[in-house]
């Protein structure tokens, strides 16, 4: 199978509610695919700025947008009640008329100052995972039924009513970030798309360790008689290191070579003017850069 290429951005909600509303609405004018929050507490960039609440806004830009998909990248059972969540994500998904994507993670991105800020226990990887495992399985459950009970070592609910259910069927798509076997597990068993953000400081590095997780992905799935081809493979790039953004041929190149491995959807930071001495130059910090990416290097990669 072949897949449209997709492009999205994250916007950082550390900026004034107005000059938020700005970005999101020139990211669609741009012919971007989806639009991303990151859904934390606060940020490790600069943790001492304004931070506004993921979800309160994912519900803003839902009314100040009209085409593009919007979704939080990622929340996790660190910052939610599952059933809260779910109701919260079928609100959203009303409101956007069904275009909510939802960005999904075991929270092994939350440092320890977050979880002290947040009064929540320090799991393990292990812990973390296997309840990641039932909070995704419960969200599959209660967003399918009107009613519905579930019992399992972390979550139990009983006779929990979703009125209304969401607008997607059976449920907004499941962006779940992974990066081991076992959160690659989950993916394999509940995604409709595996977002990662590699590792590696060249991009040969990053290459070599997504192409290991995604020949991880493709067992699973085989074991599980699942077709890997039906989960679509995103690829967040971070701090902009291994992006190459600097100009239209390179943009294209790092595409490519990334298109070749499997990944058809690549979603990038768009950051404040005053984050460029805390990324790397190759990184979006500039609505000139924006546009040079939508306006210059994506037509030449989308079907003509």
């Amino acid at each position: 199978m072949t897949r449209d290429l997709r492009f999205g951005i994250v916007v950082l909600q550390s900026l004034p509610f107005p000059e938020l509303v700005q970005r999101w609405q020139a990211v669609e004018a741009l012919g971007f695919d989806s639009l991303w929050l990151p859904d934390h507490h606060t940020t490790h960039l600069a943790p001492d700025r304004p931070w506004f609440d993921a979800w309160t806004l994912l519900g803003a830009m839902a009314q100040t947008t009209e085409r593009v998909r919007i979704g939080p990248l990622v929340s996790t059972p660190t910052h939610h009640n599952p059933s809260m969540f779910v109701k919260r994500a079928t609100t959203v998904d009303h409101m956007s008329n069904g275009r909510l994507e939802l960005g999904l993670g075991s929270g092994g991105m939350a440092a320890a100052w977050e979880e002290a800020m947040l009064g929540v226990p320090s799991w393990s990887r292990g812990q973390r995972i296997e309840r990641f495992r039932e909070f995704v399985a419960l969200l599959a459950l209660q967003f399918q039924n009107e009613k519905s009970s579930y019992a399992g070592k972390y979550y139990n609910t009983q006779e929990t009513v979703m009125l209304p259910l969401p607008v997607q069927k059976p449920h907004p798509p499941f962006t779940i970030a992974a990066h081991g076997p076992k959160s690659l597990r989950i993916v394999a068993e509940y995604g409709n798309a595996w977002n990662s953000y590699g590792r590696g400081e060249t991009t040969a590095v990053f290459y070599q360790f997504l192409k290991a997780q995604s020949e991880i992905l493709d067992a699973h799935c085989a074991d599980l008689g699942r077709d890997p081809q039906e989960i679509r493979r995103s690829l967040l790039i971070g701090t902009g290191d291994c992006l190459e953004s600097v100009s239209t041929d390179a943009f294209q190149d790092f595409v490519g070579k990334f298109q070749a491995l499997g990944f058809s959807e690549f979603t990038m930071y768009w950051f404040p003017d005053e984050a460029a001495n805390r990324v790397s130059d190759k990184a979006i910090t500039s609505l000139a850069r924006l546009e040079q990416i939508a306006l210059k290097a994506i037509p030449g990669l989308r079907p003509r």
